[in-house]
């Protein structure tokens, strides 16, 4: 989802923000003092977010850590976002509404939020002690990337017939089950050749 800063606005301490974001009806970021508020996601943009946390649920149903969707916020010390997936290992959750301790991080990438998911999220991200991966999926194209604590933050980028692996939690996750149900060119492209490639199976067999 993207984020619409409110320009001309007086800065705001990460206290009155979180009472406000409790009483609002709109999702808002915060920035070192800025709000901004978020606008709606595109149907691509849902089903990749909802494919990867419904994953990350079902598969750490009955395992110590735990999946969150876009819903739930992620705070520093002088930023708040609301990632499109993560996961938090760590029970001890100082407040009902945000954790402050994930080890994975998935953000849906779109135009309008690119940048700030590559560059001040990134650094945001990165900087947090607990934080394993961060992964950023286009919605536009197929392209996985993931970047891990282990690798020294080195990107790592995943196509159409890869496996991913989800090294914090423990779970690989096809790059096509990720884009289940998206529509873009590589999908449809994709889903073409797998229908003739079955077309010709077929016809092999009922030769031979």
């Amino acid at each position: 989802m993207s984020a619409q800063p409110r320009f001309e606005q007086a800065w705001i301490s990460i206290e009155d923000y979180l009472a406000g974001e409790l009483a609002s009806d709109t999702k808002h970021q915060y920035l070192d003092g800025q709000v901004y508020a978020m606008s709606g996601a595109s149907l691509n943009h849902e089903r990749i977010a909802g494919n990867v946390f419904a994953e990350l649920r079902n598969y750490l149903r009955d395992k110590p850590c735990e999946a969150f969707g876009s819903n739930v916020k992620m705070k520093t010390d002088r930023h708040v976002f609301y990632p499109d997936a993560m996961v938090v290992c760590d029970q001890n959750y100082t407040s009902e509404y945000y954790t402050e301790a994930p080890v994975l991080v998935v953000e849906v990438l779109s135009k309008s939020t690119r940048r700030l998911d590559e560059t001040v999220k990134r650094r945001v991200y990165q900087s947090i002690p607990s934080l394993q991966e961060y992964v950023l999926i286009e919605q536009d194209i197929v392209d996985v990337e993931v970047c891990r604590r282990s690798e020294g933050w080195v990107s790592n980028h995943y196509f159409l017939g890869d496996d991913v692996p989800f090294e914090s939690v423990g779970l690989i996750l096809g790059v096509a089950d990720i884009y289940a149900r998206v529509d873009n060119e590589d999908m449809r492209t994709f889903i073409a050749e797998q229908a003739l490639a079955q077309a010709n199976a077929e016809a092999n067999a009922s030769q031979a």
